[in-house]
């Protein structure tokens, strides 16, 4: 199994030298944990699709220091900096055209890269010290519940990569949003994530395109990471519903379980999960993938879970629910 380390000054140095030699490093960000690999190193990145299963025509979003580094990888243009100096470092990724540095592997053999650069503080460190981006997709095995802790992604891939680094659990609990500003006049939100679109309206002044609730558009699937249509999905067969009611609840057989969005105010069986106390978009995105696991691990015939409001981070929660009860 890997050995999970702590993001000291020793320990990271050396994280970044076995980056450079080829290595797959677990590591932590502020939305999940990824595996890392030298994104100009084809062959390492090569091993990142091998190790967790994932189809090749699934880009990887690359990490880089800052906004004086996207120019490394891509061509930005002024939208792309704005929001960069805006957001960055944080929960938002862009689309833009990449460099010839950037191996097809990446991209999945097209001219854009996905770029962000990550508030959490010792990716952060660790990717200062690298001079080269870091490509890292979510660390757990494709199409599965993505990892928020170092202990998941040991669950998950402990016995394909050598070293995890251990930065704590996540804080926002769901991926980045993700931007297509390739053409600044007409910019779209690919997929919804821990930055409320509505926050980046309000930076540019205007609205933007968004992804219907199912986007069935191949184009957009393809062009942005995590964007195919099962994906964040536990083994256990998930149904989701617009509300679940205490009769619903007081029918569920042992068998199956409920995850609900707030604690509920009646009492409930074991098989009843909840993501927040009072209902909070922040706490419920937090929690997320780890109470998904839990009930996974749980042996349960199927969940039922309950969608949160379609606006700000519940349109990105929506979002991983459908893809999980995706079949």
């Amino acid at each position: 199994m890997a050995n999970i380390l702590q993001p000291t000054e020793e320990n990271l140095r050396d994280l970044r030298k076995f980056l450079l030699f080829g290595g797959l490093v677990g590591v932590p960000t502020e939305t999940v944990y990824g595996l890392a690999a030298n994104a100009l190193d084809a062959e390492a990145c090569a091993n990142i699709f091998q190790a967790k299963e994932r189809p090749t025509n699934d880009p990887l979003i690359c990490h880089v220091a800052g906004v004086e580094s996207l120019e490394d990888i891509c061509y930005p243009n002024p939208l792309a900096l704005r929001l960069a100096e805006r957001f960055w470092p944080g929960p938002l990724t862009f689309v833009l055209p990449k460099k010839a540095k950037v191996p097809a592997i990446v991209t999945a053999g097209l001219d854009s890269v996905a770029v962000r650069c990550s508030a959490h503080p010792d990716f952060k460190r660790l990717v200062e010290q690298c001079d080269f981006p870091i490509a890292a997709p979510s660390a757990n095995p494709f199409a599965y519940i993505s990892p928020t802790t170092a202990q998941h992604v040991q669950a998950g891939l402990g016995s394909k990569i050598s070293f995890i680094l251990d930065g704590g659990p996540c804080a926002f609990g769901v991926e980045s949003t993700i931007i297509d500003v390739r053409d600044e006049s007409a910019p779209r939100i690919l997929r919804y994530g821990a930055l409320p679109a509505e926050e980046i309206e309000a930076e540019i002044g205007r609205s933007i395109d968004k992804p219907a609730a199912t986007d069935a558009d191949e184009s957009v699937q393809h062009l942005a990471p995590g964007a195919l249509p099962k994906h964040y999905s536990p083994r256990t067969p998930l149904a989701l519903r617009g509300g679940i009611s205490s009769e619903e609840i007081e029918k569920l057989g042992p068998e199956n379980a409920a995850l609900l969005l707030a604690k509920p105010s009646f009492a409930t069986g074991k098989n009843v999960y909840w993501l927040s106390k009072s209902g909070r978009l922040d706490e419920i995105a937090s929690q997320l993938y780890s109470k998904l696991r839990e009930i996974d691990e749980s042996g349960y015939s199927s969940i039922i879970a309950e969608e949160a409001p379609e606006l700000g981070l519940g349109l990105a929660i929506n979002d991983r629910l459908r893809r999980a009860s995706f079949q």
